[in-house]
């Protein structure tokens, strides 16, 4: 079972979808609120749908106008969580030697991963809205990572989709700019649904693909899944919320293991379309920023 929201007349309307992409409207606008009430009741979505009498809508999933199925107030990241994330961490900091080993090659290998700080609700935007590039980078990429929406304790309440936009000249300049490399004014975005954990039995199944498009033409297209993934979710979350005070619903990016070539950046008109099976589309315009200030 998915959980969505959707404009329709002017409104926003939350909705429950079905594998069979039946579309269920109900009355629950906060998806931790509403997740957390049928663990209480000790039901799942399908019994709530049952129980509350609510019937299927005649509304088609693909014609919805997705907007973002959660606003969390913050989004946090784990990095260098995949074998292909590290490869690329390594190529931007031109690692001549492979003898040598990279700050990137021992946080790969460390017990502790890396989560760093990713989004405020303000930063972040959902289906069918523009992400910007920076102005002040010229090798910029989406990064397609399952989401996790994070709850009471260490719980992991939902997954959906995200995309940890970010600048690989200046994260490759030096480590101390990834703040810069990773956060700006709609630099990220998740959705289009957030999938319960009653719809999966294993994570780890997870497809993620990303295609990006210029003037209607397929650039790029890439596939992972998320078994590739170096890492546990439940070891992602709890460093996450050790010693620290997170709210319920914040969300957690756990990494790419889907990189563009090396010689391609994001232009002006680009679309993103990330996708999985189970969750459906979160796709994006790109759009370029006007330059405010000039780098010396």
């Amino acid at each position: 079972m998915r959980y969505i929201k959707f404009h329709q007349n002017g409104e926003i309307h939350t909705a429950l979808v079905t594998l069979q992409e039946e579309v269920y409207i109900i009355e629950e606008e906060n998806y931790t609120d509403f997740y957390y009430k049928l663990q209480e009741s000790n039901q799942t979505a399908n019994q709530y749908l049952k129980d509350e009498n609510i019937q299927k809508t005649d509304l088609s999933f693909d014609d919805l106008e997705l907007t973002l199925p959660t606003i969390p107030d913050e989004v946090w990241a784990a990095g260098v969580t995949y074998q292909k994330s590290r490869e690329a961490r390594n190529f931007e900091t031109k690692k001549e030697d492979e003898e040598d080993l990279t700050f990137y090659d021992l946080v790969y290998d460390a017990k502790r991963p890396e989560i760093f700080f990713k989004s405020t609700a303000r930063r972040i935007i959902g289906p069918n809205s523009d992400v910007y590039i920076r102005s002040d980078s010229n090798w910029q990429i989406p990064e397609p990572e399952l989401t996790l929406i994070v709850g009471k304790e260490e719980d992991i309440i939902g997954y959906t989709l995200g995309n940890d936009m970010s600048c690989r000249d200046i994260e490759g300049e030096n480590p101390l700019y990834l703040p810069q490399a990773k956060v700006w004014k709609n630099s990220g975005s998740i959705g289009p649904a957030i999938l319960m954990p009653e719809g999966i039995e294993d994570p780890y199944s997870i497809d993620i693909t990303c295609k990006i498009y210029r003037d209607n033409e397929l650039k790029f297209e890439g596939t992972a899944y998320v078994n590739q993934l170096k890492r546990k979710l439940d070891e992602l979350v709890h460093y996450l919320v050790y010693d620290n005070d997170i709210l319920e619903g914040t969300a957690l990016m756990t990494g790419t293991c889907i990189v563009p070539p090396n010689d391609f950046t994001l232009q002006d008109g680009d679309t993103i379309e990330i996708s999985s099976e189970k969750i459906g589309i979160l796709r994006n315009g790109v759009k370029a920023q006007k330059k405010m200030i000039s780098i010396h």
